[in-house]
């Protein structure tokens, strides 16, 4: 199935599964879920922000990293800046922060709160080079406005 056509069925999968649901912790739980079995990826989860860093939430795959300054690595930068970051090579990323050495690419997507803040961030990381593209990252900041 095209990447596309997959993206869509999950986007029709998670709106009606996340419908109702106000817990957002809760509804991160279930996305990286859904989006860890569906794609296969290495690493699945969600950081959110609490004060000048963001801390681990939920998340399917390895062991990650529990706290990632502002600013820092690729989910502090994403954060930062206010936008996604798609890294095709993260060796190739300055100051990225290396959770697991098996980690080779890595698309962020921040998740704004009802005030246009990003209240957390959406990391996605491949055990391959380059699996992230332009068509991940608008279909995942797509899904991301659903919780």
């Amino acid at each position: 199935m095209p990447k596309s056509s997959q993206y869509d069925l999950l986007y029709r999968q998670l709106s009606a599964l996340l419908e109702g649901e106000t817990d957002p912790v809760a509804k991160m739980a279930n996305m990286a879920a859904v989006l860890h079995e569906a794609f296969g990826f290495w690493w699945t989860g969600f950081y959110r922000v609490a004060g000048e860093e963001l801390i681990l939430g939920p998340f399917q795959g390895p062991v990650a990293c529990m706290h990632i300054p502002f600013g820092k690595g690729v989910c502090g930068t994403a954060w930062a800046r206010g936008e996604s970051v798609v890294v095709p090579d993260v060796e190739q990323f300055p100051g990225h922060i290396a959770c697991s050495a098996a980690s080779r690419s890595e698309i962020v997507v921040p998740v704004p709160g009802p005030d246009g803040k990003v209240v957390a961030v959406l990391d996605i990381d491949s055990d391959r080079l380059a699996t992230f593209d332009e068509e991940d990252r608008q279909w995942l900041e797509k899904l991301v406005r659903l919780l």
